[in-house]
């Protein structure tokens, strides 16, 4: 049986000292610790905080990503953040790796954490972002012939105006009747 340790490691001091190469920021925010990675690192990173006794991240809660277009504020367009929990330790830690415009290839953690799957997929999907070695990466939400990323803030809105009191017949001019195309004998 292995044995943990009952203390648990600092991950910061820890990822710097085993990946000192992977790591190019760490933020902490209200109590909140994300370790900026690089995004071709992400899977060596991700085993290691799993593995690793003392960290033991086997929880891989959640992976969402943001489109930062068009406001560059950040070292590239899209952001991907990783959201693990230590279930022996009972604390949460967030990686984070930045994806170009150019090159929307991440590496797949689904080796590390098989829940990735559907996690990436999604991504994929509403982002246009794809993981590298993923198992299945195809569409998930949207239909097959789906043309575009809806979650990407330069995708088209498509919005209709919605219809109020003060602009009712400006809409209604635009819109079609439920009469219209009808002929007299179809009532």
């Amino acid at each position: 049986m292995q044995q943990f340790p009952q203390q648990a490691s600092d991950p910061v001091a820890s990822i710097k000292a085993a990946h000192p190469d992977a790591v190019t920021d760490v933020r902490e925010f209200r109590g909140e610790i994300t370790i900026v990675v690089k995004r071709e690192r992400i899977a060596d990173v991700a085993l290691y905080m799993r593995d690793t006794p003392g960290l033991l991240f086997n929880f891989l809660s959640d992976i969402s990503a943001v489109d930062y277009y068009p406001e560059y504020s950040r070292p590239e367009r899209f952001g991907v953040s990783y959201h693990l929990y230590s279930m022996l330790y009972n604390r949460r830690l967030r990686l984070k790796v930045f994806v170009p415009e150019e090159d929307t290839t991440v590496p797949t953690v689904t080796d590390v954490w098989p829940g990735a799957n559907w996690l990436e997929r999604e991504i994929f999907d509403l982002m246009g972002i794809t993981f590298d070695g993923h198992p299945d990466m195809r569409r998930l939400l949207m239909p097959e012939d789906w043309d575009g990323h809806p979650h990407r803030r330069d995708y088209p809105l498509g919005y209709e105006t919605i219809q109020f009191s003060f602009n009712v017949e400006e809409i209604l001019k635009h819109k079609p009747s439920a009469r219209e195309g009808r002929t007299t004998d179809e009532g």
